[in-house]
């Protein structure tokens, strides 16, 4: 494990597919000292600001003048930094809405503020190239995101930007084929860990567009992910884990959320420090647990603390969770579709064979019959969680098989979700209020998207269209008294700004505004 984790610091030097050279080495390893002071001494009052940072000349000439300078009377850190390092600007500073336009004129004119074109390598940068432009959230967000970046397609959909969507799915599979997987955002400071596994989704959403052959197309860097998710499977024994890898004591396997890093996360490196000290707990597993947090995209959440109250108690890479899973089982059915086409038939049957398995194990593990819901399975305790989230929706999104039974789980999940997160804005994302931005009042334009389709695909048909029309509701309130297009939103308290979390409240913004123009157009709800 040290050794692999050790090889994603390494800096490579071989040429990549448009001629750049491949970017490894996080901020940490290039600025050492110098960057542990501008974390640990908040120069900046968000921890990603340093990171993003361009030096203004060679890195070892500016550490080379730090440590001659920073000892002597009167030296300013901070102007050291200002002097040395281009400050990133938010990707919309200079743009202001046209308080004329209704939400979705708005929405399709943002698409080009939040484009980027190709990128070029720049000595000291974390940003990892990519060949074709790409659409950013926004914000703090001044890269692409994984999991982001699939909503934001639902949008794009909507908006006829297919070749957008096309260039988004070919950026992906570059990564995977040069990082061998995609990495949480790209930065070399997400390299250690992915996100949410929604790139055979994607490709569906572009195969619907440009037809089936996108499954062939981007079948290598289908498998190439899967092999990185499952990586260890076929040597780990009953109750052992690798990675993403969990065996479980009966034999059977299903995935975990991970990161191959062993340090604080580096866009958070002072928060990390003073939680792993404030747990008392060894600081090596509570970086572990909170750098798999980011990698579900659920960071933070009541969903992953032994507690249900506090961070410090948190446990994510024990847990099984249904939408993981339910994500892989996708990945697998994908492959399969696209080697059937291949006229691999024996390849194809093995991987929905697969496929079928992960849906059955995920009933077997992370059916909640207590609650009536899907939940997290910790396979430590040998226990589920009660936990209710729209991660347990997510079954019922993808899940091809048994659909019967499926629309008999459906119905109860549906008098849960009532019971427990619908509130007037859509639903919260947990039932916990904990301060942690993905808790109750907050919800989230992916969470309320993949609860309105896993809703709908099990025949609760009415339910869902409350939650759009809810969501739609408040986001387009939001905009007529702001202007803005919001990360995340109140659900609970309509008249309120979500809150929570480690940043302020970020606006532009990628997802939601996918998720708003694919439910407006779904079901044909009003534009305002």
């Amino acid at each position: 494990m040290k050794r692999l984790a050790g090889f994603l610091l390494l800096v490579v030097t071989s040429l990549l597919s448009f001629g750049q050279p491949l970017v490894t080495t996080p901020p940490d390893k290039i600025y050492g000292k110098l960057f542990v002071d501008v974390q640990m001494n908040r120069v900046f009052p968000d921890g990603k600001t340093f990171v993003d940072c361009i030096p203004k000349r060679k890195p070892a000439e500016i550490l080379a003048d730090y440590d001659t300078q920073k000892e002597t009377a009167g030296f300013d850190l901070k102007k050291f930094v200002a002097d040395n390092f281009e400050i990133p600007a938010g990707p919309t500073d200079t743009y202001k809405t046209n308080a004329t336009e209704d939400v979705v004129t708005h929405i399709k004119n943002l698409w080009s503020v939040l484009k980027r074109t190709p990128d070029k390598v720049v000595e000291g940068s974390s940003l990892l190239p990519l060949p074709c432009p790409y659409i950013v959230p926004g914000g703090r967000f001044r890269e692409v995101y994984y999991w982001d970046s699939y909503f934001t397609m639902l949008g794009l959909k909507e908006s006829g930007e297919i070749e957008m969507i096309d260039n988004m799915v070919k950026d992906f599979a570059y990564l995977i084929e040069n990082y061998g997987h995609i990495p949480n955002g790209t930065r070399t400071y997400y390299l250690g860990r992915s996100q949410p596994p929604f790139f055979s989704v994607m490709v569906e959403l572009l195969a619907e567009a440009k037809g089936d052959s996108v499954f062939q197309t981007f079948l290598p860097a289908m498998e190439k992910e899967y092999a990185f998710w499952m990586d260890g499977a076929d040597k780990l024994k009953p109750g052992k884990t690798f990675r993403r890898v969990v065996r479980l004591k009966g034999g059977d396997i299903l995935n975990r959320y991970w990161d191959d890093a062993t340090v604080p996360r580096q866009e958070s490196w002072r928060e990390d420090i003073l939680t792993a000290q404030r747990s008392g707990r060894d600081k090596g597993e509570m970086y572990k647990h909170l750098r798999a947090a980011a990698e579900s995209g659920i960071d933070f959440s009541s969903r992953w603390f032994a507690d249900s109250k506090n961070l410090v108690t948190i446990r994510t890479t024990d847990f099984v969770p249904p939408d993981l899973n339910a994500l892989l089982y996708h990945l697998e059915w994908a492959i399969s579709k696209a080697k059937l086409m291949n006229k691999d038939d024996s390849a194809a049957a093995n991987y929905r064979r697969k496929a079928i398995r992960r849906g059955e194990l995920i009933d077997k593990y992370c059916w909640n019959k207590a609650v009536n819901f899907y939940t997290d399975y910790n396979f430590k305790t040998a226990k589920q969680s009660t936990h209710i989230t729209p991660g347990g929706m997510y079954p019922f999104c993808f899940i091809n098989e048994r659909s019967d039974y499926m629309s008999f789980l459906g119905q109860k999940a549906a008098a849960v979700i009532r019971a427990r997160l619908l509130q007037p804005g859509g639903v919260a994302t947990t039932a916990f209020n904990t301060g942690e931005q993905w808790d109750s009042p907050n919800g989230w334009a992916p969470l309320e998207w993949m609860t309105i389709w896993g809703l709908d695909r099990c025949g609760q048909k009415d339910l869902a269209a409350d939650i759009a029309a809810r969501w739609v509701k408040l986001v387009e309130k939001v905009y007529k008294e702001t202007g803005r297009l919001m990360e995340k939103y109140n659900v609970v308290d309509i008249n309120k700004e979500a809150g929570g979390g480690e940043y302020p409240g970020q606006d532009g913004f990628g997802w939601t505004n996918g998720v708003l123009l694919k439910l407006i157009e779904k079901y044909h709800l009003p534009k305002e």
